[in-house]
């Protein structure tokens, strides 16, 4: 990853950049390195084509982009999800090949007209346009606690999806019974069109309306999915939360999407984690944050107390005589874990010394006493604007 430059950086844009901003620095450099416009340097234009690609692939996607964002080319590494095959989402270029031209699917018809004005790209697109696609991914919230953010947890988490209907194994079509070639786009799932353009005439394509894109033409369904190769189901699926998972962080899960197209591959299950608050600890970054309370007299004489830890141990600390309120102490390697180390924060308290509301008539005496022994004195009232 050391040579790799950053999206940002690739496409020339900050970090704030709009979803407008991408697509507009993309389609003018992606133009720019174009192979097929770069006949006298198509190595070092293809390096360049594939980068802006790659970038783009990344920072398109809220999802893949907020994780960039926290975590950089490699994502946070080091946390599978056991044998769903899941894991945090690790950045690797989707592009695979420059013929095809396929990233300007998200321009609509732009896209066909960049394909035919560089040449060579249309017929590798019609190639593929029946190809097999990945599925859709999905997205949910999962809510733990403070502990299980501290400890990780395993949790079975429930959704409804799509899986690819068992009737018919996906083929959408009667059992014994198999899809057509469509008559009207030959099996291409795309018509050709004339349009004009900035550029003069240009042949492009349109998703053929008679199969929809499919290429194929289902005259009996099946019953089971009535044409669609999918059902929606109810799944459960089990997930381990890792210990140190802080708020907002994302969990992919590999192929628990919805599924791919003509074969492909499912898609992804993001999940995204909220940590819910807790009465008495609270996080700054592997840091755990709390107050705990002590006689005045323990602050003023010393004492040691033992305080109770988010794993539910409890640890022994020495308060030194004269603490003050608010003082805080550390103790080490008590906080929580790192999601990209092996080290952990620390657990730092604040000392709140509580001072008795109601005294006998005894307890009052002494403190009279003791106070005439240090020879304290009330503070000087001073005058304010009344006089």
């Amino acid at each position: 990853m050391a040579n790799k430059r950053d999206y940002y950086e690739v496409l020339g844009v900050g970090k704030n950049a709009t979803d407008d901003e991408l697509k507009k620095a993309y389609r003018r450099l992606a133009k720019k390195y174009h192979p097929d416009a770069n006949p006298d340097n198509k190595e070092e234009a293809e390096a360049k084509f594939k980068e802006v690609n790659e970038a783009y692939e990344v920072l398109s996607d809220s999802q893949k982009r907020k994780m960039y964002d926290q975590f950089g080319f490699d994502g946070p590494q080091g946390f599978n999800s056991g044998s769903q095959g899941g894991g945090y989402y690790s950045y690797g270029s989707g592009f695979d090949g420059f013929g095809g031209f396929s990233d300007f699917g998200d321009f609509g018809d732009l896209g066909d007209i960049f394909s035919s004005f560089f040449g060579g790209g249309s017929s590798r697109s019609r190639a593929n346009s029946n190809g097999p696609r990945k599925g859709a991914d999905l997205k949910i919230s999962l809510d733990i606690t403070f502990e299980e953010s501290y400890l990780g947890v395993e949790k079975e988490i429930s959704l409804n999806r799509n899986e690819t209907c068992t009737e018919c194994s996906g083929s959408g079509a009667r059992r014994g019974t198999s899809a057509e070639k469509c008559a009207t786009c030959s099996g291409t799932g795309k018509i050709k069109q004339v349009v004009t353009t900035p550029f003069g005439q240009m042949a492009t394509q349109k998703v053929c309306p008679t199969c929809n894109g499919t290429g194929k033409v289902i005259k009996e369904p099946c019953p089971e999915c009535r044409g669609k190769g999918t059902v929606r189901k109810s799944v459960k699926i089990k997930v381990k939360i890792p210990e140190g998972i802080d708020e907002g962080q994302t969990i992919v899960l590999k192929g628990e999407g919805e599924p791919g197209k003509n074969g492909g591959p499912k898609g992804d299950l993001y999940i995204v984690v909220h940590v819910k608050r807790h009465s008495v600890y609270s996080r700054k970054a592997e840091h755990v944050l709390c107050e705990v309370p002590i006689t005045f007299t323990g602050a003023a004489l010393g004492t040691e107390i033992e305080i109770p830890m988010v794993d539910g141990t409890k640890e022994k600390f020495r308060i030194p005589e004269g603490t003050q309120t608010g003082t805080k102490f550390t103790i080490k390697n008590k906080g929580f874990k790192s999601i990209n180390g092996k080290w952990r924060g620390d657990f730092v308290f604040t000392v709140v010394v509580q001072v008795p509301k109601r005294l006998t008539h005894e307890q009052r005496e002494l403190l009279v006493e003791l106070a005439k022994t240090m020879n304290e004195q009330p503070p000087l009232k001073r005058k304010g604007i009344f006089g």
